[in-house]
Order: C-alpha cells, then sequence, then structure tokens
C-alpha cells in the first residue's frame, strides 16, 4: 500500500470507461466471477464496482443466484462490511457497488511487513466476527473468508466480497455437489461438500487469523486436494502460534461444527484480552502500522451526464418551439444546403456500391473480426447461421461459383455458448447435446483414475491442452485440434487454469478451462471446470 500504483492500475482496453453511469477511474483487480474497478457516487464517495464475467453474465441459473444474493446482502448492515450500495442483477453485464475501503488486504499487509503482532490479530478477530454476525443476521453465509477478502481499514478490518455466498436456505451448490470456496481456507464439511452453516465461516475466521499470526497458511502449502485432505483428517499444529492466541484458534477449528466457538463468544474472549485497548474507540498504534501509510484515492473522473444502465452517453436537448425553430432555419441557411449536398453524396454512394459489393464487404468484415464474442456482447437470442454462399468469380463465363477462391479468412464464426461451473468425477460425465451435465457414464466426455494417473476420455472426441495460454479462442482450437487423435488426455500436466480443446465427431468444438483439479485421493477425484462449445463450429 505504500504506492497507489500497486493498487490503482490505469483502465485497459478491453475495459469499459462506464458501468451503469458510474465513471471508471482505475482497475482494482480481477477474480474468478469478474473484474473490480474504482468508481464514485454523485457526491464523490468513493466505491468498489465488480463487473461479472460474460460467460457467467450468459448463464440464466448464475443470474437467478446472483439476484437473490444481492437482495441478501443489501440487509447486511455492519460497521466491519463494505457496505451493498447499488447494483443490477439484470444488467448486461450483472454488477454491484461497495463502498471502497482505503486499506490493504490482509494478504498484501502480511506480504509486505511480514505476521501480524498479538494485538493486532486480536482486534482483526473481533472486527471480522462482528462482521459475519451482521452477515448472518442478513441470512447470508459467506462460504469464501480468507485474507484476501478482508480489508484492513483505519479504524478495523472490513468483509467483503459476497460474490459467491449464497442465502442460508439456499441448496444449489450443495445440491449438486460442488464445494464452493477457496481450498486453503475451507472447513471439512465444506471440503466434503456437505452441509454449510455458519460455523463454517467460524472456521475460516480461525485460519484467517492463524495466516495473519504466522504468515503462512495454518494447514501447509502444496496442491488443493494435498491441503483438503490434511484439513479433513488431520489435527491442525497449533505449535508455532503465539501462546495467547492457540485457545481460541483451536476453538474455531474444530473437526464437528457443532463444537466450533460462537461468533458473539470470540468478541468477548478478544475483548477481554485487548483490556481497555477495546474502548478506545480506535486501533492500537500496532494497527495503523500494520495498514502502512495512506494512498491517495484517485479523484473522481468528470462527465457531462449520468448514464443508467450501461447506456451510451446521450445528452438530451429541449426542441425548440416551431417559431424558434423558423427563426433558426432563416438564420442558418447554409446547414441546410450541407445537409442537401450530403445526402446527395450518399444516395450516390448508395448507387454505385451495389448489393453483390455490400454482401461480400459485409462477410469480409466479418471475417475479419474476433471469433469469440467479446466482453461486451451477448451470447444472442437466435441459434447460429450457417455460412453464406461464396459468391461467383467475376468474369467466369460459365456462371458458376468457384469455392476455392473464397478468402481463408472469411471463416464461420458460431456463437460461444457458455456453461460454468462443471463437475466432473468417476459417476458422473459432460455431454455436446443438452442436458451438458450428466450424473451417469454415457456423455461425450469422461474423467477417471483408474489408471496410472487421472485422465479425460471419450469415444466421440478427440483432445489437446492449450500450453502458456490464456483465454484461447476458437481459431486456436481449430488450429490445434485440425491433427489432433487423442481420445484419451492425460492430466498431470494439468492444473487449476489448464485448458483444454475438445472436438466432438459431430464438428462441435468445445473449451474445458479447469477451476479445481482434485486428483490425490483417486477414489474421490474431481475436476470442476468452466466448459464453452461452439455449434459446427469444426
Amino acid at each position: 500500500m505504500s504506492d497507489a500504483t500497486e493498487v490503482f492500475q490505469p483502465l485497459q482496453v478491453d475495459d469499459p470507461p462506464m458501468v451503469a453511469g458510474y465513471r471508471l477511474a482505475a482497475r482494482l483487480g480481477a477474480g474468478g466471477m469478474g473484474r473490480v474497478y474504482l468508481s464514485h457516487t454523485q457526491g464523490g464517495r468513493p466505491v468498489a464496482i465488480k463487473v461479472v464475467r460474460p460467460e457467467l453474465a450468459d448463464d440464466q441459473e448464475f443470474r437467478r443466484r446472483f439476484r437473490r444474493e444481492v437482495e441478501s446482502a443489501r440487509r447486511v448492515r455492519g460497521a466491519y462490511t463494505a457496505e451493498l450500495i447499488d447494483a443490477d442483477a439484470d444488467g448486461t453485464p450483472p454488477w454491484l457497488a461497495t463502498l471502497y475501503v482505503p486499506g490493504p488486504s490482509l494478504t498484501e499487509a502480511v506480504a509486505r511487513r511480514g505476521p501480524l503482532p498479538v494485538p493486532a490479530v486480536l482486534w482483526l478477530m473481533a472486527g471480522v466476527a462482528e462482521a459475519l454476525e451482521a452477515i448472518h443476521g442478513a441470512g447470508i453465509v459467506h462460504r469464501d473468508l480468507k485474507p484476501s477478502n478482508v480489508l484492513l481499514a483505519a479504524d478495523g478490518p472490513r468483509v467483503i466480497d459476497f460474490g459467491i455466498s449464497l442465502a442460508a436456505d439456499a441448496t444449489s451448490h450443495t445440491a449438486t455437489g460442488f464445494a464452493v470456496g477457496t481450498p486453503h481456507f475451507m472447513a471439512p464439511e465444506q471440503a466434503l461438500a456437505g452441509e454449510v452453516t455458519g460455523a463454517t465461516d467460524v472456521f475460516a475466521l480461525g485460519q484467517t487469523a492463524a495466516f495473519a499470526a504466522l504468515g503462512r497458511p495454518l494447514y501447509g502449502e502444496g496442491p488443493a486436494a494435498t491441503v483438503l485432505y490434511r484439513i479433513v483428517h488431520e489435527a491442525p499444529d497449533l505449535s508455532p502460534l503465539p501462546e495467547r492466541l492457540r485457545p481460541l484458534i483451536a476453538r474455531c477449528l474444530a473437526a464437528d461444527a457443532a463444537d466450533r466457538v460462537t461468533l458473539a463468544e470470540i468478541v468477548e474472549w478478544c475483548r477481554q484480552r485487548l483490556d481497555g485497548d477495546a474502548d478506545a474507540g480506535a486501533g492500537p498504534v500496532v494497527w495503523r502500522e500494520v495498514m502502512g501509510p495512506e494512498v491517495t484515492v484517485p479523484s473522481p473522473v468528470r462527465t457531462p451526464t449520468r448514464v443508467l444502465h450501461s447506456a451510451p452517453l446521450v445528452v438530451s436537448r429541449p426542441q425548440p418551439t416551431v417559431p424558434d425553430a423558423r427563426r433558426t432555419r432563416r438564420r442558418r441557411p447554409a446547414l441546410i444546403t450541407t445537409a442537401v449536398v450530403t445526402a446527395a453524396a450518399l444516395l450516390l454512394t448508395g448507387l454505385v456500391w451495389t448489393l453483390p459489393d455490400a454482401r461480400d464487404g459485409f462477410r469480409d468484415w466479418v471475417a475479419g473480426a474476433p471469433s469469440t464474442p467479446g466482453p461486451k456482447e451477448s451470447e444472442g437470442s437466435s441459434a447460429p447461421q450457417a455460412p453464406s454462399a461464396t459468391a461467383s468469380t467475376p468474369g467466369a463465363g460459365d456462371g458458376t461459383s468457384d469455392g476455392s477462391q473464397t478468402s481463408p479468412t472469411a471463416s464461420w464464426s458460431p456463437s460461444a455458448v457458455p456453461h460454468p461451473l462443471q463437475r466432473l468425477d468417476a459417476k458422473s460425465s459432460l455431454s455436446f447435446d443438452e442436458p451438458v451435465q450428466r450424473e451417469d457414464r454415457k456423455g461425450d466426455i469422461r474423467f477417471d483414475c483408474k489408471d496410472v494417473g487421472c485422465a479425460l476420455d471419450s469415444d466421440s472426441s478427440v483432445f489437446v491442452q492449450l500450453f502458456g495460454a490464456s483465454g484461447a479462442s476458437l481459431d486456436e482450437c481449430r488450429l490445434l485440434l485440425a491433427s489432433a487423435d487423442r481420445h484419451r488426455w492425460p492430466l498431470a500436466a494439468a492444473a487449476n487454469g489448464s485448458q483444454i480443446c475438445v472436438k466432438h465427431s459431430s464438428g462441435d468444438i468445445a473449451l474445458l478451462v479447469i477451476q479445481t483439479k482434485s486428483t490425490a485421493l483417486p477414489e474421490l477425484a474431481f475436476l470442476q471446470l468452466d466448459m464453452t462449445i461452439w455449434r459446427a463450429a469444426a
């Protein structure tokens, strides 16, 4: 936090200048759900704008969950939470705005100065416990509490990012067996895709506090599956923790959720050990040292008008009365002359540019466009259209079309259909047909760890993995799959974020992006991945 450039990044070419009337001043970061930007309210108060990724925005089930989460988050009011002030779950794309907290995340603070002193950890635990009380009081379980979701403000911590939180009675994730959260800070029941309650957040609070005190995750580093195994099957080694913190953190990390300490007990326990500092109205000096120097927030970006719901910038002007209009026309005859000349030029141009030329020109323009939808494009309401017939070669005496004359770049680009958060294990499979997710092994893509190592397997499709790339396009998959012939793809070299192109015998192409790879225990192995399909694209 010592340098503003570490926090506020300039907008990139693919960043929108405005979201729903909020003029964007800088990029704050990106995560699994989307990008985060700095903006300001009309009164100049800084806010954080989170914009949902396009592939998630096109999924109606995600929109339904997101809408429900926003409605629940509006009820959260707490001194140690970043308040939700605005949102649009039906926007294109969906977005939400929370108050911006001018302070480093716990992850950044520990990386800069190392483990926190015991008094700062006690302040941290008390503040986060109060925040969770407010969140749980609104019927929400955070589900992803971790150091990067705790910001250190001048007057205490702030819990942020309810992006994957669900109302406490929601069952969509647990019903499908998904384990939502960050592996290093999950509770045992969460790692096993069991029932998630407020006690799950208490376990994560204990892990977050241990990270603050140790400067590293309590359950160690390594692959996610290895860490999850330790969380589920091993008792944590608390001996490296400061002695004053061990009893409370131990109660937070009880294996049985029913044995964990309550949030109210955490607050009281911390207050007793902070003595007089707890009633001082602000954190101790050591807390301010942990925060580091304050960073100046960029000023609001000035704009002539506020635009609602991502509409183009339109400045309305009152229409003149009839007498005013007549006087205007008399005073500006040159404008009328210019308009007539321009219209005539456009008419002549339209006569010269014949219909075949227009058709070919449009087709060439499309061929030069990106093969996959950009961040501002939607999936579209109609099915992909077949490529148009190639125009006849000029001057051909027989009047027939010569398909060989078609430009090699004029390839048809079908729409990308996203299917986020699909799960593959020994009992399920994925299909190119609807529904994509199958609870049997009859789909086109299967996952198993029966042989040496784990692999993707298919009778009807071929695989190829991309290395050293991100955000693969349809054209890249087409190129790599042109000579692909492997129906089984080992996953030894695959990790979270790895991309695998798949071509079905029907001509459909898919891109698989691994989000979670858990293969340490073959009998419990699974993949969680995003799947994007282009129909008849080969």
